[in-house]
């Protein structure tokens, strides 16, 4: 019976090295399609299909009409900012838009929107 067990665990072991040598064989020769997107604190990072570099990706700027914000600011051609935790972005002129610290910035308030923010009340 101990020789059956043995062996049974040597074939176990062996077939675990044989699994992770081919899933490592695997991964390196396919390229990766998704990258992780980080989130503030509450949420886990989120899945994104990667999208060819282009200069508008290289700039920041994401083809979805928002672009990362560079310590709370918005640059000026995505005045509208968006506090993920919250689900709420900010419009120019409102009420806290000055003390509002963004994590995206939105080229317009349907761009926000589309990505399941609402307005700030005013």
């Amino acid at each position: 019976m101990t020789k059956l067990v043995r062996r049974t665990l040597k074939l176990g072991i062996l077939t675990g090295i044989g699994y992770a040598i081919w899933r490592a064989f695997q991964s390196r020769s396919q390229p990766s399609t998704i990258t992780w997107e980080h989130q503030p604190f509450p949420y886990p990072p989120q899945p994104q299909p990667t999208q060819p570099r282009t200069e508008q990706a290289a700039s920041g700027v994401s083809a979805t009409g928002w672009a990362d914000a560079t310590d709370g600011a918005c640059p000026a051609t995505h005045p509208i900012k968006a506090k993920l935790a919250s689900g709420i972005y900010h419009v120019p002129g409102g009420a806290n838009y000055d003390r509002a610290r963004a994590d995206r910035c939105y080229v317009d308030t349907a761009a926000a929107e589309a990505d399941g923010l609402r307005p700030a009340k005013r």
